[in-house]
């Protein structure tokens, strides 16, 4: 069986950015529309979800990153609906290891390494993932997340109150990871406390659809 490199066309050692790179090119060429199957859409994505987790667990065990290399966060993520469906909620104490035990995958959950110089909703969609939008300015809840470990700066604020704040929601287009771990609930835009702040989806852009 190839390995997740060699189905990705890639070399060990391959920065994260040219394992993107390499896996926007296969899959486009393994998407069933464009010639290929659905095995080999499926075995392609499979390849960049192992190597991004590899990713994740290499970031997970350096407490302190070299100045020199910058700055890495990693970030465990579960979306909102996801949760809901099963019957969970925000305040659970295991709701990462449930989710991962319930083999939520997927957009859905996942496991993956940023830099802390970009916003997250930025690197969250150079990994090849869409989380809803709208301003990207820091002026509605679309892209708001639930921080439960962590911290998210939140350098741009027009529209959260303060009871939201509290509560742990960020702006996920505005704010940059502040710490080397992260874990969070995103597409929380219809909790009651910000639900009132969302702006309509952009028509041409289907990570705003509600």
């Amino acid at each position: 069986m190839p390995s997740p490199f060699e189905v990705l066309g890639v070399d060990p050692g391959t920065p994260q950015d040219g394992i993107h790179d390499a896996y926007r090119e296969r899959v486009k060429e393994a998407h069933p529309d464009q010639g290929g199957s659905v095995a080999q859409f499926r075995r392609v994505q499979a390849a960049y979800e192992t190597l991004l987790e590899r990713e994740y667990e290499a970031q997970s065990a350096i407490s302190d990153p070299p100045a020199e290399t910058g700055a890495r966060t990693a970030v465990e993520f579960v979306e909102y609906e996801a949760i809901v469906d099963r019957g969970w909620g925000l305040d659970d104490s295991d709701l990462f290891e449930k989710s991962r035990a319930a083999g939520i995958n997927g957009s859905e959950y996942g496991r993956i390494a940023v830099d802390q110089d970009a916003p997250l909703l930025e690197s969250i969609e150079d990994r090849g993932f869409a989380w809803p939008y709208s301003c990207r300015g820091g002026a509605c809840a679309n892209c708001a997340v639930a921080v439960l470990e962590g911290e998210l700066s939140q350098p741009v604020n027009h529209i959260l109150p303060e009871e939201a704040i509290e509560q742990g929601i960020r702006l996920s287009c505005v704010g940059k990871p502040q710490t080397d771990h992260l874990r969070l609930v995103y597409n929380v835009k219809h909790l009651p406390s910000i639900e009132d702040l969302r702006l309509p989806p952009r028509p041409v852009d289907r990570r705003g659809i509600e």
